[in-house]
């Protein structure tokens, strides 16, 4: 029969053990971020995923998964990401929408379980998100319509290759654009044609620009691989140099191609401090720290003059 003195060294080993196996287990503990983007299959989400995985790297309590749909346009898919991820009960998301109806709804159901969210490159009129971290995309639209004004002396045809219908990076660059061309009285602007953010329907439909407007002047394509699509289109009908070509994102094809006078400018977003800091954000967030509700990263323009500090 054990003695008092025996119960009470087992009750205090045991007490010790199991307070060993508790320090373990909460210093093994991840803190759950998951990005979700559009897709992965661009340069820019592949930049902007590695600008992520360095934010986690940075803060060893956190682990980090970066899931997306095969295409832009699989906005479904987008869904079921997002639906599984709730289902986890991940301690955070951050979320670059593919859509608004469809998406916003499944916010919700985060909401619902508690998991703060914050909207990444593309904003929503959402108003439960943690913050949002991205560029002013408006902006960026009137900085390309400017440079195309000025190439082509203000006066001739131009014409918007666009992303996905809806989303609303895509309808806010077509907007400032829209905002500076409106006021030229010598350029008409002939239409915006969706290719879905994708190079080989943006050759497609710069081709059917040039068969229907032989006298184009320019193009703004609002984003890299639309805008690569075009100027493949543009050099079959050797028209390099003749049409104005601008695009956006600034990826590191898109800006050799302005080095080598393919592409006239780009507008330029910097994915890598976008993933980053949406990750950082998305951390404090799920810590229960504030958060900032508006996180302009900033834009610029790419040139033939300036390419050379955007490649390094």
């Amino acid at each position: 029969m054990l003695s008092s003195r025996s119960v009470v060294l087992a009750v205090s080993l045991l007490s010790v053990i199991l307070a060993a196996g508790c320090s373990r287990a909460n210093r093994t503990k991840k803190l759950d971020i998951v990005l979700v983007t559009k897709a992965l299959d661009s340069e820019f989400w592949q930049r902007l995923k590695s600008g992520a995985e360095q934010a986690a790297r940075e803060d060893p309590e956190v682990r980090l998964a970066v899931l997306a749909p095969e295409r832009e346009i699989n906005i479904d898919q987008q869904v079921a990401i997002l639906e599984d991820q709730i289902l986890k009960r991940v301690a955070a998301l951050a979320v670059a929408p593919a859509g608004v109806a469809e998406i916003i709804p499944v916010l919700e159901k985060a909401r619902a379980a508690r998991i703060p969210v914050l909207i990444v490159d593309t904003d929503i009129p959402w108003p439960h998100r943690a913050g949002f971290v991205g560029i002013d995309n408006r902006l960026g639209g009137r900085m390309a319509a400017e440079f195309i004004l000025r190439a082509i002396g203000g006066r001739g045809k131009v014409a918007v290759i666009r992303g996905v219908l809806g989303v609303a990076t895509q309808e806010d660059r077509l907007a400032g654009f829209l905002d500076v061309v409106s006021k030229a009285p010598g350029v008409r602007f002939v239409g915006a044609q969706p290719a879905n953010s994708e190079r080989p329907l943006g050759m497609t439909v710069m081709e059917n620009l040039l068969t229907r407007h032989p006298d184009l002047r320019a193009v703004f394509a609002t984003n890299d691989q639309m805008a690569l699509g075009a100027m493949e289109a543009i050099a079959a009908r050797n028209l390099t140099g003749r049409i104005v070509l601008v695009g956006f994102d600034a990826g590191r094809e898109a800006v050799r191609a302005v080095m080598e006078g393919r592409m006239d400018a780009v507008v330029a977003q910097f994915p890598e401090r976008i993933g980053r800091r949406a990750v950082q954000e998305a951390i404090k967030a799920a810590r229960g720290l504030p958060v900032e509700r508006f996180v302009d990263i900033g834009t610029g323009l790419v040139t033939r003059e300036n390419a050379h500090e955007f490649l390094r």
